[in-house]
């Protein structure tokens, strides 16, 4: 399969004062295209530095990386690549029209009415009523949202994204992800980085996990819980059922592995409880500490030493 992203031995300095740091180091990584590719790890760990250099906005200290096989020191490299920062810096005397109708000239896009192609992408993310306000008026949301909406109206065949989510309340953040994973769905290629662990399960087919600069594992979400897939229940009802632990009022939860939930399932239809939820648990924040709380752990008793 066509690799989007190849990254080989990359590492990062920046000189602070008299000191050097290292903002990654060695990082080796493929994403196939058509992958959704979650980059996690905590503020600072390194993912915003290996996204500049994927952009062009900085230059790696030395490794390679490449996009569908350009190196990204090259400008061609990002052609056909939507790229959206942390925090989207736009020309905010523009209107978000004239931001992906200009979006879409410099990426060279050919549509039969560019003016109803842009207004699409406007609706589809919720903002086609303020299409011709200024942008130097919205909140952290609506600039997010410009963003995202100019990223994928150049109809791209790699998304970038940084912090994706950032600024966007819970309705909004579900909106974007359904828009993300129908991208996906139609082919394209996600890779995107995130600190929240909830959006990385819910859109990453794998991820890896770096902290301190380096890539501790490279996983899918199924992969990093060994196989075992559990499910959270919740259900309403009086009376107590075997396997499920008191909530508030009557309210009742279970946290149980895939072989059992059906048999719990059937027990709260014989005692005539109301099923109000029942989801995958898996918990990448659990696996997460794992590996970070484990370098925390040492790097204490290091400096106690």
């Amino acid at each position: 399969m066509e690799q989007a992203l190849s990254i080989s031995h990359l590492s990062k300095d920046f000189s602070r004062k008299r000191n050097v740091v290292s903002a990654i180091r060695n990082l080796n990584l493929n994403v196939d295209r058509g992958e959704a590719f979650g980059f996690i790890g905590q503020n600072g760990a390194g993912k915003s530095t290996t996204i500049k250099i994927l952009t062009g906005s900085i230059a790696a200290t030395s490794g390679t990386a490449a996009i569908f096989g350009i190196s990204v020191v090259h400008a061609d490299a990002r052609r056909g690549v939507g790229y959206v920062p942390e925090n989207p810096y736009l020309l905010d005397y523009l209107t978000p029209l004239e931001t992906l109708e200009m979006g879409c000239k410099l990426h060279g896009v050919t549509v039969l009415n560019l003016r109803e192609h842009c207004m699409g992408w406007l609706e589809r993310f919720g903002i086609a009523h303020v299409a011709k306000k200024r942008i130097r008026s919205f909140s952290k949301g609506m600039t997010q949202r410009t963003a995202l909406a100019h990223a994928l109206a150049v109809q791209p065949k790699l998304l970038i994204l940084d912090e994706p989510l950032s600024g966007l309340d819970p309705i909004g953040r579900k909106e974007v992800v359904d828009i993300l994973m129908d991208y996906r769905h139609q082919g394209g290629t996600i890779f995107f980085s995130s600190h929240v662990l909830y959006d990385v399960e819910r859109l990453a087919d794998r991820f890896g996990l770096i902290h301190k600069g380096e890539l501790k594992t490279v996983q899918s979400p199924y992969e990093l819980l060994g196989g075992e897939q559990r499910f959270t229940v919740r259900s309403v009802g009086e009376g107590a059922v075997d396997g499920m632990s008191a909530d508030v009022g009557l309210r009742w939860f279970a946290d149980v592995a895939q072989p059992q939930l059906w048999e719990l399932l059937h027990r709260l239809e014989k005692t005539g409880h109301q099923i109000l939820e029942v989801k995958p648990s898996l918990n990448l924040e659990t696996a997460f500490m794992q590996y970070v709380g484990a370098d925390q752990c040492s790097g204490a008793r290091q400096a106690d030493d």
